[in-house]
Formats: C-alpha cells, sequence, structure tokens
C-alpha cells in the first residue's frame, strides 16, 4: 500500500474511511508484483492498481465489504480455462490478495513516513490464524517499532528483525516466521513493504542529452541531480526538473556526495577530462549503475586513459559501454530512452531482447543486478 501513499496519507488527514486490497503473493504470470494496492474510499472512489485492469473490479467490491464489515480477508485471483470470461486474470497468473479496512493502527504513521520520505517497513501479517490476518507493526530503520502482531510476545521483535533485514536492502516481499516468533512454530507469513528515499540519479555533464534524460529520471522516480563543472551550463532555467544542480568538477562531487547500491551514474561529459578521473572513481563504488557517453572510438581511447591511471581490467570488465539500449536512438530524447532502458532492465534482470518471438519471461522474478554493474551512446 505504501506505493499509493501520498494519496491514502491525504484521505486519513482528510478523515475518511477506507479499505485497501494489497497483493501479497504472485505465481506465474502476473502484471503487479508483491505490494501493490488498489484502495477505495466509502464515497466509491477508487486508486491505484493490483492487476492492471483484470480482476480491478471484484477487489473493489471487496474493498467496499471491507469497508462495511471491517474484516480483513485473502482472496486468490487466477485465470480458468474453464470458463475464459470469469473473474481472473487472464494472463495466465494468480494473484492473492489481501483486503484490510484501515481503522487507525500504525497506518496512519506508516502512510507519512513514506510521504516524507522517511525509511520504514510495515509488517503485515497475510497468512496465519483468523484473529491475526492483517494485524500490522511498523519498523524503523534504528529497530524500533509500533504496533503489535498480537499472539506471542516474542512474534513482534522477531518479525521486527525480518522487516529491518528488508528495509536495509530496500526490499519488498513475505518472510516466513513462527508463531511464537522462532522458526518452529505454526508458520505465519508476513508481507514486508519497505518504504525508502527515492533512489538517485546523477547526471555529469549539462547538455541537451542530460536535459531529455532528467525527465526520464523523474519519471522513473529518481531523485535527480545535474553536475557540471561549468555554470554558464549547470543552471535551473536549463534543468527545471532536477532535484539539485551541483557546479563542480565530477569526480570531486562524485567523491564528497552520497551514494548506495541503488544509485545510478551517467556520465554525458564527453570529454576525457571529466571522463577519466570520474570513472576512476565510479568504478571504485558499489552502485547500480554507470554510464559513459561517446562512441566506439572514445570507448576505446577511454579504456586505454583508464588503464594508464590504473584501473584493473576487473574494474572495466564493469563498464558496459557505449551506454544504452540499442534502439537506434538520434534524439536527445530516443537516447535518454535507450540509456532508461538499460537502467530498468539491469535493475530487473531483463535481457533487453524484443519480447516479440523471444521465450524470456515478461515479468523478470530475478533480484536487481547487484551493485556496481556498470554501463557506458554514441
Amino acid at each position: 500500500m505504501l506505493d499509493i501513499a501520498e494519496e491514502l496519507h491525504w484521505w486519513v488527514e482528510q478523515g475518511r474511511e477506507f479499505a485497501v486490497a494489497t497483493v501479497v503473493a504472485v505465481g506465474g504470470s502476473a502484471p503487479r508484483q508483491p505490494g501493490a494496492a488498489l484502495a477505495v474510499d466509502s464515497d466509491g472512489t477508487a486508486i491505484g492498481s493490483v492487476s492492471g485492469g483484470c480482476v480491478e473490479g471484484a477487489v473493489y467490491e471487496l474493498c467496499q465489504q471491507a469497508i462495511e464489515d471491517g474484516r480483513t480477508v485473502v482472496e486468490r485471483f487466477g485465470y480458468s480455462d474453464e470458463d475464459a470470461f470469469a473473474v481472473g486474470l487472464t494472463c495466465g497468473g494468480i494473484i492473492d490478495i489481501l483486503v484490510t479496512p484501515v481503522r487507525g493502527g500504525v497506518y496512519p504513521a506508516a502512510l507519512a513516513a513514506a510521504v516524507s520520505g522517511e525509511a520504514a517497513a510495515l509488517a503485515r501479517i497475510v497468512s496465519g490464524p483468523t484473529d491475526l490476518m492483517g494485524r500490522a507493526l511498523l519498523v524503523r530503520p534504528d529497530g524500533e517499532y509500533e504496533g503489535s502482531l498480537g499472539g506471542h510476545p516474542e512474534l513482534d521483535r522477531t518479525a521486527a528483525g525480518e522487516a529491518l533485514a528488508m528495509l536495509d536492502a530496500g526490499r519488498t516481499g513475505t518472510v516466513e516466521i513462527g508463531e511464537d516468533g522462532s522458526r518452529c512454530g505454526q508458520p505465519l507469513t508476513l508481507l514486508v513493504e519497505s518504504s525508502v528515499p527515492a533512489p538517485r540519479m546523477i547526471v555529469f555533464g549539462a547538455i541537451d542529452f542530460a536535459s531529455a534524460l532528467v525527465r526520464v529520471g523523474k519519471f522513473l522516480g529518481y531523485h535527480v541531480t545535474v553536475c557540471d563543472a561549468r555554470p554558464v551550463f549547470a543552471t535551473p532555467a536549463r534543468f527545471p526538473e532536477a532535484d539539485e544542480i551541483v557546479v563542480e568538477w565530477p569526480h570531486r562531487y562524485l567523491e564528497s556526495t552520497e551514494v548506495d547500491g541503488r544509485t545510478v551514474l551517467c556520465v554525458l561529459t564527453h570529454d576525457a577530462k571529466f571522463d577519466v578521473p570520474l570513472l576512476e572513481a565510479a568504478l571504485k563504488l558499489p552502485v547500480a549503475y554507470v554510464g559513459a557517453m561517446g562512441s566506439r572510438r572514445t570507448h576505446e581511447d577511454r579504456n586505454k586513459r583508464l588503464r594508464e591511471v590504473g584501473v584493473t581490467e576487473i574494474e572495466l570488465a564493469r563498464l558496459r559501454s557505449p551506454i544504452g539500449l540499442d534502439l537506434g536512438a538520434r534524439t536527445p530524447e530516443e537516447t535518454a530512452l535507450s540509456i532508461a532502458a538499460e537502467i530498468v532492465a539491469n535493475r530487473r534482470g531483463g535481457t533487453g531482447v524484443s519480447l516479440t518471438g523471444a521465450h524470456t519471461p515478461i515479468h523478470h522474478d530475478a533480484p536487481r543486478a547487484p551493485a556496481g554493474r556498470i554501463g557506458s551512446v554514441a
């Protein structure tokens, strides 16, 4: 439900009564992953999605029922060969939906944390004894938690520890623990939704291609920074959608700013005096993606210069170059799309090949590529 936190937080502030349907498990080819949510208020207003349209009508009715009777339920939806027009997923997948009436508890605090960009994890029981279904715990980065899952006293401490581990990794998913907080008791399944600050995209080089990439980066949910040593180019007027603009030598800024395993670095300076010291530093950082713009000839010259300053072959092997997927891009907007497509493929474990005629999964279950996977278009 944290993926629609902004709207739900507004509903809470208005005092609206509502219920939230959350995807808690998927099987086969499902359009949305655990954590995706649809909410309905007492006036019938709906926001969000759990299936891309396949079962929204049925889930809408379940939310209305939850508002009326105050009960938490789990419903499974799947495709039926016997009745292709029955409520189900025409893509052939199966999804389990948790429907919960939201009436106080830790939910307002969880939504407020998500809206303000604070790190927090919401853990909810989605499988287990009926009287515990939907019980929630809000876990902070320091390990402190609010709320209770009920049951055995040790259950909250164990659940908080599991949720904290997922929060540290920025992951949303399910985990099983025992009803008594051990690994041996009657199993409970928890859905842990992690709310973490937006990942960073740092674009080096205040050029036209950068302007297009900033717009795409914001669309993908990144906190976007533009960095260039030339103050005449690095201006708010040229990059009105950027979250911040930094006038500094790129390698100096990279050495002084905070990055993590979700950060993507896009080097568009296309100038060896900027590229080489910047990439020398970037290749040693545990970031998710690094790209460096340039032709294949530029790439070969850049690699030569990087070897001369001591960058190892193992580090160079992490560098994908030229940047982006082969879309035949020409314009800044097309090039930005090419770069963004590679970032998404890298993050989700996609191949980048056309789905038409391919035998690869449409929705990849693989976790995000390990931090440090690097990328570099003419």
